[in-house]
C-alpha cells in the first residue's frame, strides 16, 4: 500500500485525448496487455491505445444508452457492452468497427440499466429499469450459447431501476445488486430459485448507484449512492452476530476531507486495487478538480488531490496497475492518463463539452425499506 500511495502522491497529467465529437465519456475498462475501451454518451464504444491514448477503433450498433461495458477474462479480446435498447452486445476487438458478433435480449419491454459477466465468463446478468409502474428483474444468460433465450430471471427481490449488478471476483456464483429501491442484495446463484439464492438484504437509505467487491479475498462489499452517501459492508460477518456496516456516510459532501475542511461535491466510483489491499474512491468537484481517497472500517481518508486536468464532472476512471497509471474520463469529452512524473505533451485545459445525447441520471423517489438479513444456513 505504502508504494501505491507515494505513486499517488505525484500524478500528474501524462497524455490527453481530446475527441473531435464532444461526448460523455461514462465508463472506462482495460483489456490486460491490450487498449482501453470506452463507452460514450452518443451510444458508441471506443478504443484508445493504453499509452498513448491515440483512437484505434470504434464499435456501433446500440440505439440506446449504454449502461456499463467490461472484458471477458478468459477470452480477453472479447468485450461487452449492455444498454437501454435492451440488448447485451459482443465485441471482437480484433476486428476493429465491425458489427457484433452476438446480441443478448430478452422481453421487449426491458431496458437494462446494468450487466456484468461473471469470473468464468459463462454467465451474464442485466438488471432492467421498473417494468410497468411495478416490477424490475435480473435476467441471465449462458454466454457461450449462440443467439439463446435467457435462462431465465429473477424478478422478486427489487421493486425499482436496478442500477447496478456485479458479480463476485472469484465466486462465479456470487452476485451483488443495488437498486433505487434503496436495497442492495446478495446471491448465491448455486442455490437455483429466488428465494433460496438470497443471502443478505442490506439497506443503504437511499437510491443505491454503485457497488463494488473489495477487502480480503473480496468479502466485503461497498456501495455509493446516488446522493452521495457510501456504506461498506463486512458480509463474512453474515454467519454471526456482529453488524455488517464497517462504515457509513449518509452524504459524504458533508465530511471534511480535504484541506481547509471542504468536501466532495460527488463520488465518481471505487475500486479494490488487491495487490496494493487498498479500496480506491474518488471523489471530484464540479471544477474538474479528482481527490483520491482510501476507504476502510476507519473511514475515507485523502491520498492526493489532482488538479489540472478536467474541466467539469469525471464520470469514470480505473487504476491499471501495470502501466502505473490513473486513467480518468468525463464530461468534457476528455480522457485522460495519469503517471507518477507525468509530463503532458499539450497544455491548457479544454472547455467544458455539453453532449445533448448525454446519459442522465434519473431522480426518481427512492423507498425507504427496512433493513432484513437472511442468514446462510
Amino acid at each position: 500500500m505504502e508504494v501505491l500511495e507515494e505513486q499517488l502522491k505525484v500524478l500528474s497529467v501524462s497524455r490527453r485525448s481530446r475527441p473531435e465529437e464532444p461526448t460523455y465519456l461514462l465508463d472506462v475498462v482495460l483489456q490486460p496487455g491490450g487498449p482501453l475501451a470506452v463507452s460514450c454518451s452518443n451510444f458508441s464504444v471506443r478504443l484508445h491505445d493504453r499509452e498513448s491514448l491515440r483512437p484505434l477503433g470504434e464499435f456501433l450498433g446500440h440505439s440506446g444508452p449504454i449502461c456499463g461495458i467490461t472484458f471477458a477474462r478468459r477470452s480477453s479480446d472479447l468485450l461487452f457492452s449492455g444498454s437501454a435498447d435492451g440488448s447485451v452486445r459482443l465485441w471482437d476487438v480484433r476486428r476493429r468497427g465491425s458489427n457484433a458478433v452476438q446480441t443478448f435480449g430478452s422481453d421487449s419491454t426491458h431496458s437494462f440499466c446494468s450487466f456484468d459477466l461473471n469470473c468464468s465468463d459463462a454467465l451474464l446478468c442485466a438488471g432492467t429499469e421498473q417494468v410497468d409502474g411495478e416490477d424490475s428483474f435480473l435476467v441471465f444468460w449462458d454466454r457461450r450459447k449462440a443467439g439463446a433465450d435467457p435462462l431465465g430471471v429473477y424478478s422478486e427481490s427489487h421493486s425499482d431501476d436496478i442500477t447496478q449488478v456485479r458479480f463476485h471476483p472469484q465466486d462465479k456464483d456470487r452476485l451483488a445488486s443495488g437498486s433505487t429501491d434503496g436495497l442492495v442484495n446478495v446471491f448465491d446463484l448455486s442455490r437455483g430459485a429466488e428465494d433460496e439464492a438470497l443471502l443478505a438484504t442490506l439497506n443503504s437509505d437511499s437510491s443505491a448507484g454503485a457497488v463494488c467487491w473489495c477487502g480480503p479475498a473480496s468479502s466485503r462489499l461497498l456501495c455509493l449512492s446516488h446522493d452521495e452517501g457510501l456504506h461498506l459492508w463486512d458480509l463474512s460477518r453474515l454467519d454471526s452476530d456482529q453488524p455488517l456496516s464497517l462504515f457509513s456516510a449518509a452524504d459524504t459532501r458533508s465530511l471534511e476531507l480535504l484541506p481547509g475542511g471542504g468536501g466532495v461535491d460527488y463520488l465518481v466510483g471505487g475500486s479494490y486495487l488487491e495487490e496494493a489491499e487498498l479500496l480506491l474512491v474518488v471523489g471530484g468537484t464540479k471544477s474538474g478538480e479528482l481527490h483520491l481517497m482510501s476507504c476502510d472500517g476507519g473511514g475515507l481518508r485523502l491520498l492526493r488531490s489532482l488538479e489540472g486536468g478536467h474541466a467539469s464532472t469525471v464520470r469514470c476512471f480505473l487504476w491499471d496497475a501495470q502501466g502505473e497509471a490513473l486513467v480518468t474520463g468525463g464530461e468534457d469529452a476528455q480522457l485522460l492518463l495519469w503517471k507518477p512524473g507525468g509530463e503532458e505533451l499539450t497544455t491548457g485545459k479544454k472547455e467544458t463539452m455539453k453532449s445533448q445525447s448525454a446519459l442522465r441520471l434519473k431522480s426518481r423517489p427512492h423507498k425507504k425499506h427496512a433493513y432484513q438479513r437472511e442468514k446462510t444456513t
